[in-house]
């Protein structure tokens, strides 16, 4: 009985060692840094701080959840990001509202292009997305009113985007 839980720990920790996996994330063997620079600002009339903001919740996420260290100095994967559009549209009256002239959204939306690069494996194809995000709210709002919320959500859900693409994918 007790060499048949022996051999198992052994399976398991061999099993393991090729590859682990935490929460559907899937990083290869050796893979333990990644270099995640400044985002480029390529949109016009974003806030003068939110390519930074990217970057650095993207850099957390990284760090926190696949568990590799940030780092400049031969790292084993590369994001590069690009803060592409920010933009607030107008959109339609909600179907069947009867105060429809008064009950139109506005559409915060935001765009990123993301690079990514496994330098450890330079033979294997990276990949290039853009990834958008948006957040609606009452026309009768200012966007300053929500701009907080607003791209709090949007950048959580961008991230989570940006992770399970780079991450939770099969390499």
């Amino acid at each position: 009985m007790l060499m048949s839980r022996f051999v198992l720990v052994c399976w398991l920790a061999i099993l393991l060692t090729s590859c682990y996996s935490f929460r559907g994330i899937s990083i290869p063997e050796g893979v333990e840094t990644a270099y995640v620079p400044n985002f480029t600002d390529n949109a016009v009339g974003a806030p003068p701080t939110l390519y930074l903001d990217l970057t650095e919740s993207l850099r957390n996420k990284v760090r926190d959840e696949a568990r590799l260290t940030i780092t400049e100095t031969a790292p084993d994967l590369e994001l590069n990001g690009t803060l592409v559009d920010f933009r607030v549209s107008a959109e339609g009256a909600r179907p069947g509202d009867e105060t429809a002239a008064f009950s139109a959204l506005n559409r915060l939306t935001v765009v990123v292009a993301i690079e990514f690069k496994n330098l450890r494996n330079p033979d294997e194809e990276g990949w290039k997305q853009n990834f958008t995000e948006f957040f609606d709210f009452e026309s009768t709002a200012t966007l300053a009113s929500v701009q907080d919320e607003a791209l709090e959500e949007i950048t959580k859900n961008l991230n989570e985007k940006i992770f399970n693409k780079a991450f939770a994918e099969e390499w």
